[in-house]
């Protein structure tokens, strides 16, 4: 922009982007024909029509968020063993209160630090939905109906047996609570960074052949993994690329979002291939409620909704019903469960989400969620747009 020049002011956003303007924009639509070459091209390489480009962001966010990590757990560290007496391999809600605190904070810091980058609002990532607090409550309801039908057929079934209550008196409340606020902070810590920023961010720069770029890193490092988890990630890898081939070719310039949905699908399962019990039934299930948050996001306006079924599933079957919760075994739970029979069906020592039941459970919650919300008028979701490809 050349100051001597009060006409040459930065092209406007197109009225249709859903995108928040930005409040001052980093860099103009076009750089001047009379900036040197390597000026021209380095403004390329770093901005956008909307701003700093995807893949710098993203960057940004994973080194901050891992060097607050890190400084807040050396930081910690003291607290955990002298003061709340905290050892490994312990999960108790005290534990896991502790650890979810760190990951929060790691995480806001990191987003925070890409909306000042980005000269975004917060809310922008997925948060800023209508109807936040009803579709947040109404989550929590089908998170818990949800675990609620697993448990139930496999009860039904044979494949998981009750014992009796484990708690009594005031500590059911006490443990409840604190159980509560363990999986409310999971839900933002893993919805806030999965299905918040890095479905909004790789929505707005992603292709299909950086999808599959991505996909195929994600089940390259699990060549080096142990186990049969990883295959639950190479199912998912395989089960998205025809329709997402599909989708770029026939509508390269709204496809974004189902690439990006893709991706943190594939992704969500993949970091859960580091839990201790884990399956490969469990591993897709992971995908595929992600994938289901993420139709969440599309139907509802934002991410609110997988927030509170994220927490309450988390919370029925960790509390609620003490089963295995992604291989862990809970202390301080309400009812006490024990799987029972073929490791296929009951889930063996991942719990209910490592049962083959799963799958069907989470087709339901997700042909629900569509013929509720699907009737609704469309809400245009910040994520949904066409958007500019990741350079």
């Amino acid at each position: 922009m050349n100051p001597e020049n009060p006409n040459d002011q930065p092209s406007p956003q197109p009225a249709s982007s859903p995108y928040p303007p930005l409040q001052q924009p980093i860099q103009p639509a076009t750089t001047p024909a009379t900036a040197p070459a390597e000026t021209r091209f380095l403004m390329w390489t770093l901005f956008g029509p909307d701003g700093l480009r995807a893949g710098w962001s993203i960057a940004i966010f994973f080194i901050s968020m891992l060097l607050l990590l890190v400084g807040l757990g050396v930081a910690a560290t003291p607290i955990a063993k002298n003061v709340l007496h905290i050892s490994a391999n312990q999960f108790t809600p005290v534990s896991a209160l502790f650890e979810e605190i760190i990951q929060v904070l790691a995480i806001a810091g990191g987003v925070t630090i890409c909306a000042l980058v980005e000269r975004r609002s917060i809310l922008s990532y997925n948060l800023a939905g209508p109807r936040r607090s009803f579709h947040f409550i109404t989550g929590m309801t089908a998170g818990f109906a949800a675990l609620s039908m697993l448990v139930g057929v496999m009860y039904w079934g044979n494949w998981i047996h009750f014992g009796g209550i484990a708690l009594s008196g005031v500590t059911i409340f006490r443990f409840g609570a604190l159980w509560g606020v363990v999986f409310i902070l999971t839900g933002f810590a893993e919805e806030g960074s999965v299905r918040c920023y890095l479905q909004y961010t790789l929505t707005r720069g992603l292709n299909f052949w950086w999808a599959l770029g991505l996909v195929s890193a994600m089940c390259a490092c699990g060549l080096m993994q142990k186990g049969d988890g990883i295959w639950g990630v190479y199912i998912s890898a395989v089960i998205g690329v025809l329709p997402c081939a599909v989708l770029h070719f026939s509508r390269p310039q709204t496809s974004g979002f189902w690439q990006a949905t893709w991706v943190t699908s594939t992704f969500f399962g993949f970091i859960h291939t580091g839990n201790s019990g884990e399956n490969w039934i469990g591993i897709f299930a992971a995908a595929a409620i992600g994938f289901v948050f993420c139709v969440s996001i599309r139907l509802t306006g934002s991410a609110w909704w997988a927030i509170g079924f994220h927490a309450s599933w988390d919370w029925a079957q960790t509390f609620f019903y003490g089963t295995a919760d992604s291989g862990f075994l809970p202390e301080g739970h309400f009812l006490t469960t024990t799987p029972a029979g073929s490791k296929l069906w009951s889930g063996g020592t991942d719990g209910p989400e490592g049962s083959l039941l799963v799958i069907p459970v989470i087709l339901i919650v997700l042909l629900a969620l569509v013929m509720i919300h699907g009737r609704r008028s469309r809400v245009e979701s910040p994520s949904t747009a066409a958007q500019p490809q990741l350079s």
